[in-house]
């Protein structure tokens, strides 16, 4: 059979992912600082885009027919230039009617003394003794805040740089000094040492001995218990320091898995000491430090910026709306494309093309960010719709949910909807969660009824165990028939992965800590 070349007619469909539907799709699963840091990036790139400035105290005091544009936390890409460009005449006009007394008044703020010709006034070497020294620079007479007080405020010392502080009080030897600071830079966030001693003496050349004789050394140093290799060790040298570590504590220490087991009975035989006693010895372990080192602050904590708000809307029912503080607006400068495209200016293709797609990319950003508020919007009415009873009675009548059910709702896909709940948070009158927290499991009620989520099951479990007394401990095998009787079918091994999963002992351990701490209690 001979070849031969021929031509065909096909049609055919194919999903294409463009870029731009790429970015859409990670802007949708983007966190708050994600998104701010990606639209600085853009709007650094693109000369027609620019950040809506937050004027909100300029326009509350303009008068009752003044409304923000930002109300409705949209972007808006039509009016951008005009927006940035009207602000200063209106002030010029408000200013020349009113007076510059009103318009101090309301803005806080004094254009009287906005172009002094004595310059800028000097600031305060120390801003608490300027009542003492009248020639000091900065000085301004009674109530003056000519100074920031935000340059003297002491910034937060590292653990690294406390014990850098101490090392040469403790040891006076150079090459003892180099060795600790090694040491140092092999400290964990809690203080804990965790080197290999072995290839520390290798590398410097010093014998296992002596670098243990240092080390020692520096157990002494503040926080107690830094430099310590374990969690026993790290309970015995702040013992030392306290004069507390007897033999008896000593042997309490090296057994802390008993201790953790609450096998108060075997220390009781290995420690050779009665109840009393041992009971005393656990009350002042507790009062040690496990990780000395978490007292010094390691990096800055981070904020949640919240992205839906629920309030209740004063009918019985609730408002979901969008977090204007976590929706960025970003505006388009059309005026900008118009003077660069006005008869005299540089037309070259080059530059034309330029702008085009920077007018297109920015269009794009635009309705991309007003989509992705659109489909949070959505998604978060939704899951407030779903577990409306939670918002009312609490976790107890958190409901089984999942995200099939909630795209099915809003006529959207699963992946969606994983993506729009991922990274994104809530504020409701309950507190703070994330929209991933009212999904969960759904459990089968033992009635034949609804059935129940597992958040919520997990918080019963919790709550039967808080209310147990030392003489009534509850066994798993008991969790199950008091849960059975409220109409929750679970299986024992199940309750005991919640339980575990919780943190929260055994039965045996719990009824051997609480009958502990009753007997504390009472002496």
């Amino acid at each position: 059979m001979a070849l031969s070349a021929n031509l065909f007619l096909r049609q055919s469909q194919s999903l294409v992912m463009t870029p731009q539907l790429m970015q859409s799709i990670q802007l949708l699963q983007m966190t708050h600082l994600e998104l701010m840091q990606f639209i600085a990036q853009e709007v650094e790139r693109n000369p027609l885009l620019e950040m809506a400035a937050d004027d909100g105290d300029l326009s509350g005091g303009l008068g009752e027919e003044s409304s923000s544009s930002g109300d409705s936390g949209q972007p808006d890409s039509n009016n951008g230039a005009e927006e940035l460009t009207n602000t200063p005449s209106l002030e010029s006009d408000w200013y020349e009617k009113d007076g510059s007394e009103r318009l101090n008044d309301r803005l806080d703020t004094n254009f009287d003394s906005a172009f002094a010709d004595e310059g800028s006034a000097q600031r305060p070497d120390a801003p608490e003794l300027l009542g003492q020294w009248k020639s000091m620079p900065g000085h301004g007479g009674e109530g003056s805040e000519g100074f920031d007080l935000d340059d003297f405020v002491a910034g937060q010392i590292s653990l690294r740089d406390h014990l850098n502080q101490q090392i040469p009080f403790a040891l006076t030897s150079a090459s003892d000094q180099l060795l600790a600071s090694v040491l140092v830079d092999h400290l964990d966030e809690a203080g804990y040492l965790r080197a290999d001693l072995d290839d520390i003496a290798a590398r410097l050349g010093l014998a296992p001995a002596h670098i243990e004789g240092v080390i020692q050394t520096l157990q002494t140093l503040e926080p107690a218990g830094v430099f310590a290799r374990t969690l026993s060790e790290c309970l015995a040298i702040q013992l030392r320091q306290r004069d507390r570590c007897d033999p008896a504590m000593a042997v309490l220490v090296d057994n802390l898995e008993l201790l953790a087991k609450r096998d108060f009975a075997t220390l009781k035989k290995i420690c050779g000491v009665d109840e009393e006693d041992l009971l005393d010895m656990l009350s002042e372990i507790r009062k040690l430090n496990p990780k000395p080192g978490s007292t010094f602050e390691h990096e800055a904590s981070e904020s949640v910026t919240p992205d839906i708000v629920v309030r209740p809307d004063g009918i019985g029912g609730w408002r979901v709306e969008l977090n204007p503080d976590a929706l960025p607006r970003v505006l388009v400068n059309h005026s900008y494309m118009v003077a660069v495209g006005r008869p005299g200016a540089a037309k070259d293709a080059p530059d034309q093309a330029f702008m085009s797609e920077c007018l297109q990319n920015a269009n794009w950003l635009t309705r991309s960010l007003d989509q992705r508020a659109k489909t949070i919007t959505k998604v978060a009415a939704e899951i407030v719709r779903q577990q409306s009873a939670f918002l009312d009675h609490g976790v107890d009548h958190l409901r089984p949910l999942n995200l099939k059910t909630v795209a099915d709702a809003i006529k959207m896909h699963e992946s969606t909807v994983s993506r729009v709940t991922t990274n994104k948070y809530m504020m409701t009158p309950r507190g703070l969660f994330e929209l991933k927290y009212f999904f969960s499991v759904s459990i089968a009620s033992a009635e034949g009824g609804d059935s129940h989520s597992a958040e919520a099951v997990r918080h019963r479990i919790r709550v039967l165990i808080e209310k147990e007394s030392p003489e009534a401990v509850l066994s798993d095998d008991d969790i199950v028939d008091q849960l059975k009787s409220g109409g929750v079918d679970l299986a024992r091994r199940t309750v005991a992965k919640y339980r575990e999963a919780m943190n929260i002992p055994s039965s045996v351990q719990r009824r051997r800590e609480k009958r502990a701490m009753a007997k504390v209690t009472a002496l």
